[in-house]
């Protein structure tokens, strides 16, 4: 367990309380949060809204990482969408669910489609991509197919999926001896999330543990 572990903040637009607009401005202020107290990452993760939308809010969310950030040393990272990421400046990368095209096709289109745009002209030349992997061979799939980062889960059990069976710190340690920075993910609280560290985790990824709690004392406490 050496240096600072690296911390992955997803979204979940829905989880805050009240109509879309009181929603979304609690999501932007959460966003903007996670980057003044130094979060590696952000996975904007919203499936209900068009590309259209997403898209503007993408943006929105990119002018809080800079208002709080000017380096922009927080990565905004859209999930799934790679057209999305494509159409829009805010986008530092994507999170590739599994069963998802490949990074390698990511990074084809991000050189082609978005070569010359302006939309691309302040963002990364080589995009950051997260891959989702719930097993040891999938992150060392996700290592060979050339992903930056895997988030591997569900590491403990989840509140909100009870029956779904957790991986486990054993597997989690087989999954960290790949050639790619791994994220516990799934169940992470303060309580636990030392013993992912320590089995190898490169970093903690997590919605509840963020979004539901102070960021900066939450960061302080991994640290």
């Amino acid at each position: 367990m050496a240096g600072s572990p690296l911390l992955y903040y997803i979204t979940d637009r829905q989880a805050f309380p009240g109509d879309e607009p009181t929603r979304r401005r609690l999501l932007l202020a959460k966003i903007a949060e996670a980057a003044r107290h130094g979060i590696h990452s952000i996975q904007l993760r919203v499936k209900s809204l068009s590309p259209r939308d997403l898209e503007s809010l993408a943006r929105e969310a990119f002018r809080k990482l800079r208002t709080e950030n000017r380096e922009l040393r927080t990565a905004l990272l859209i999930n799934s969408r790679t057209d999305v990421a494509l159409a829009t400046a805010a986008a530092a990368g994507v999170h590739l669910p599994a069963n998802d095209v490949s990074p390698a096709d990511v990074r084809k289109a991000w050189s082609t489609c978005g070569a010359g745009a302006p939309a691309r002209e302040i963002s990364p030349r080589n995009p950051l991509i997260s891959v989702s992997c719930h097993s040891p061979a999938e992150v060392a799939q996700a290592a060979a197919n050339g992903a930056d980062l895997a988030l591997f889960a569900p590491v403990f059990e989840k509140k909100d999926a009870p029956t779904t069976l957790p991986t486990g710190l054993d597997s989690l340690r087989q999954a960290c001896l790949a050639k790619i920075p791994v994220l516990a993910l799934g169940g992470i609280t303060l309580q636990n999330a030392e013993s992912c560290l320590r089995a190898g985790a490169a970093g903690i990824a997590a919605i509840r543990l963020f979004q539901e709690n102070d960021i900066a004392t939450i960061v302080r406490t991994l640290r």
